[in-house]
């Protein structure tokens, strides 16, 4: 019993790390770069609605996850324009991402699906699979722990690539400099503004698809209360993590660990023995998120030009 409730709480952790993983490394490449991006949640919700409507029309769960990712870039490049050409105020023009996001979601929802505010459910045979299906022992510890989509996988990978790109790459090397200093990167023949958009649209594009792992694999549908604060998490995520890959990665596990306790606490059986209301369940990422932002925030150093404008000189 006990072994089961671990691996249960350890698969459902991996289950939900994947949409936090995708959208805060979006969060590390474009902050990396010295453009916040707190429009990761509008991002997401975008990507969630696309890759569900597209894989449901496609049916084909990787058209959808694909789409997914176009969509949250598109938004993402509104951002860029703000940012990086009109050097509007990051916070403000992210704010005004998390309000297009949602509302164009929902149009669309409403204009496809017959005034409905979610999408009709993928399939099963049209859903993200699961590689590792039958590869262990029916149930088993190994099974229930590692039989997971697909997302979950390619999210770990994305871990590592972006990693190598941003820490042995020229690329990487380029874009860190223009987050630290833009005006020594642009003396040295660095294109900021290029740089500085390719990294938005980059995080957007990741956003993307954490919105659609939740909605082509996790619930394979999307609804308005779909996302329901993960961006912020995410958020969160890669501050904890001060703006690494690696130690994003383990603030994603540690959040998603949260939401894998609620499910866990939730199940019928629990809750006939220790009847927690689920209005209280709901509260314990958000809580868990929360203390630590209040504990580590202000311990965390971002890129030294992370959120201030950039205006090249002219000669």
């Amino acid at each position: 019993m006990l072994v089961d409730s671990l691996a249960f709480i350890i698969a459902t952790t991996l289950m939900y790390s994947a949409p936090l993983i995708f959208t805060a490394l979006g969060g590390v490449v474009s902050e990396n770069a010295g453009v916040v991006n707190i429009g990761l949640e509008g991002m997401m919700m975008m990507g969630a609605f696309t890759g569900a409507a597209v894989g449901y029309f496609a049916n084909d769960a990787w058209a959808g996850f694909l789409a997914a990712g176009l969509a949250g870039g598109l938004l993402a490049l509104l951002h860029a324009v703000a940012c990086v050409t009109f050097l509007a105020d990051h916070i403000v023009s992210g704010i005004a991402m998390n309000f297009i996001g949602p509302g164009l979601a929902l149009f669309l929802s409403r204009y496809f699906f017959d005034g409905a505010t979610q999408t009709l459910s993928l399939s099963l045979d049209a859903k993200i699979p699961r590689p590792l299906n039958g590869v262990f022992e029916q149930n088993g510890f190994l099974d229930m722990v590692f039989n997971q989509y697909a997302t979950v996988y390619i999210a770990l990978l994305m871990v590592a690539l972006v990693w190598f790109i941003l820490y042995r790459t020229r690329t990487g090397l380029r874009l860190r400099a223009v987050g630290e200093h833009p005006k020594a990167a642009d003396t040295l023949g660095i294109n900021v503004f290029k740089v500085k958009y390719a990294a938005v649209i980059a995080s957007g594009v990741l956003a993307g698809f954490g919105g659609a792992a939740l909605s082509v694999a996790i619930v394979s549908r999307f609804s308005a209360t779909l996302v329901s604060g993960q961006g912020f998490i995410a958020l969160a995520a890669m501050i904890f993590g001060k703006w690494r890959p690696g130690g994003t990665l383990a603030a994603c596990l540690l959040f998603s660990s949260a939401q894998g306790l609620t499910v866990f606490l939730g199940r019928a059986d629990l809750q006939r023995l220790l009847p927690i209301p689920s209005q209280l369940l709901a509260t314990i990422p958000f809580l868990l998120t929360l203390a630590v932002l209040i504990g580590f925030v202000g311990k965390s150093r971002p890129p030294a030009a992370d959120g201030l404008p950039y205006e090249k000189e002219m000669e």
